[in-house]
């Protein structure tokens, strides 16, 4: 009992401190900087166009099979959501996967990248498992999200973090960076938190809403299954031959190291092209198809547009930075490859956004017909969006609703 009491005082003046310590949102710097870790450059990037950072801390223990699942089928759609503000924003996702001490991990963290691919190839590795004692390593899941993270430092960024799990964190773990300090952190860095608690475990509600709370952001409550809406249509499976048509239009170009790089995303396409229902691929079709969404089909370095946009010459790339199959060719045939490819890019790209409208419209059709969509974690997660990016990062997301 005494250890408790001692414990309990203690979060409680460290949760104090953190308190008094906020600066306002986006007015201070962070007192040291954040890793620097390399991420793809994309071409058409330029000074003026917003950022969204957001990072999903998402809880895999044995009991949130059901929200993993969800997160696995609603991601691209979130990404959907976000890049339809105005102006068209670069958007970045990170993950940290979190269990607990004795499971087979305790964190696993991805970070924060324009090619949504890979991320989402890691996403499809998770699988609940562990746990069991109740309380998760939040803690730590907490405090890898903000500190291991490359987070933009522009103020201008809508940067945010949704907490995404059913139980409460460990506080007796001796040697944690308790929540309250990382969320202190987080505040320096313009970081919003924000958490959903999936189901309806007593014990968590109140730790939950403290972070969002101290992290100036929303705690929402879901289903077990994260209750979003998740719906197939007619078009799921043209769009998913579109958008596999359009994935083997792409060349890159550069050194080793770019090459390897570049194999890896391919790499991941493949897997999610395998592996993923076509409802998931049309809903990265439909990301694909936005001008947010060339950062993850193309990445940087990517021959065809490079050319076609005039950012570089086909004759000035040097014979061993070429793409392997056009190394062997003479320059008229290398020449004429790629004129093939801008030519059938542009006819699947233009099917594509005839399609997507489709698929739109059937969509806002159905989810009006069973009266609407209000309660579901799309709408939550919008509404969260829809007010903090406009506050943070002065996005207007389209006032339609969520992507689906």
């Amino acid at each position: 009992m005494m250890k408790q009491q001692l414990l309990g005082l203690a979060l409680a003046c460290l949760t104090l401190a953190a308190i008094i310590g906020y600066p306002r949102l986006g007015d201070v710097q962070a007192a040291s900087p954040p890793p620097k870790v390399s991420s793809p450059r994309v071409a058409t990037l330029n000074a003026q166009q917003p950022r969204v950072d957001l990072v999903f801390v998402l809880d895999t223990t044995g009991s949130m099979g059901g929200l993993i699942q969800t997160a696995k089928d609603k991601i691209w759609s979130i990404a959907t959501t976000m890049a339809r503000a105005q102006p068209a924003p670069e958007i970045r996702i990170g993950l940290v996967a979190y269990r607990d001490r004795g499971d087979q991990y305790v964190t696993q963290v991805f970070d924060l990248t324009t090619d949504l691919d890979s991320m989402y190839a890691h996403l499809m590795d998770f699988k609940a498992d562990g746990g069991g004692d109740g309380p998760e390593a939040v803690n730590q899941a907490l405090q890898d999200a903000i500190a291991r993270m490359s987070w933009n430092t522009r103020q201008d960024t809508y940067k945010a973090v949704f907490l995404v799990g059913d139980a409460p964190p460990h506080l007796d773990y001796q040697d944690d960076v308790q929540y309250p300090a990382s969320v202190a952190l987080a505040r320096q860095r313009g970081i919003v938190i924000n958490t959903i608690q999936c189901g309806n475990q007593d014990d968590t509600v109140q730790p939950w809403q403290q972070i969002a709370a101290l992290g100036a952001g929303d705690y929402l409550k879901v289903e077990q299954n994260g209750g979003a809406v998740a719906m197939s249509t007619p078009f799921d499976d043209k769009l998913a031959r579109l958008s596999a048509r359009l994935d083997e239009t792409r060349l890159y170009y550069g050194d080793e190291k770019v090459q390897t790089d570049k194999r890896a995303k391919l790499a991941a396409t493949r897997k999610l092209e395998a592996a993923a229902s076509p409802a998931v691929k049309a809903r990265r079709a439909t990301f694909n198809a936005s001008a947010s969404g060339a950062a993850n089909l193309l990445g940087d370095q990517e021959l065809v547009s490079e050319i076609e946009s005039g950012r570089v010459r086909l004759e000035d790339i040097r014979t061993e930075e070429l793409p392997a199959s056009l190394k062997a060719m003479a320059p008229a045939a290398q020449q004429e490859l790629v004129r093939a490819r801008i030519n059938t890019r542009a006819e699947i790209s233009k099917e594509m956004q005839d399609v997507v409208a489709q698929r739109n419209a059937y969509l806002a059709e159905q989810v009006a017909a069973a009266g609407g969509a209000k309660d579901s974690l799309d709408a939550k997660l919008f509404g969260t969006l829809r007010k903090q990016a406009k506050d943070v990062g002065a996005l207007e997301l389209d006032k339609a609703g969520p992507a689906y």
